[in-house]
């Protein structure tokens, strides 16, 4: 017969207060607890706010694409806007997972470029200074061995570079043929 609820969940607690940070406890009379470490939570946060803030820029970018008629950068942006989201859900899940609590209210510096050059240049950025976090937040959960928020990381990371490499190829392409033939190929 099942426990009622109340016993199960003082046992969990206890569990819990015994836990140091970061320590995947024991078992005790079969509750399992996993409460993740201080500085991979701070971590996950710190990079939470870059995603978030990635969304926003991407999101305002994509609308000003649309509204000068550049229709496939519109839905280029709009998709790594999207992209963004999906790997701040993925923190956010982490975070909880870890019995932490997601910061969701806080952003970091949002830059608006006034033309797609512009625009290229700060989510390029974006880009690079996410890839950096991402390497140095995959060293913190190394070192404390949490190799789960180390593998959601290099995931993350791989999409990071991915994108980094799409504005770098965009970049290229108006040096090499200009920003008006550029934006010709652009309208849709």
């Amino acid at each position: 017969m099942p426990e009622p609820f109340f016993v199960y969940f003082n046992r969990k607690l206890r569990l819990r207060e015994e836990s140091g940070p970061g320590e995947i406890s024991g078992d005790i009379e079969g509750v399992t607890i996993m409460k993740g470490n201080d500085r991979v939570i701070a971590t996950l946060n710190s990079l939470l706010a870059d995603e978030l803030t990635a969304i926003s820029q991407y999101i305002v970018h994509s609308e000003m694409c649309d509204n000068w008629g550049y229709g496939k950068l519109h839905g280029k942006n709009e998709k790594r806007a999207i992209d963004e989201m999906k790997h701040a859900e993925r923190l956010i899940g982490r975070i909880i997972f870890l019995e932490g609590t997601p910061i969701v209210n806080k952003l970091n510096q949002i830059n608006i470029g006034a033309t797609v050059e512009i625009q290229f240049r700060d989510d390029a950025q974006a880009e690079v200074g996410a890839i950096k976090a991402y390497n140095d937040a995959i060293r913190v959960a190394v070192e404390v061995g949490d190799n789960g928020s180390r593998e959601l990381m290099e995931s993350i990371l791989k999409d990071e570079e991915e994108h980094l490499d799409w504005l770098e190829a965009q970049q290229d392409q108006i040096k090499q043929m200009g920003i008006q033939n550029y934006l010709v190929e652009q309208v849709d």
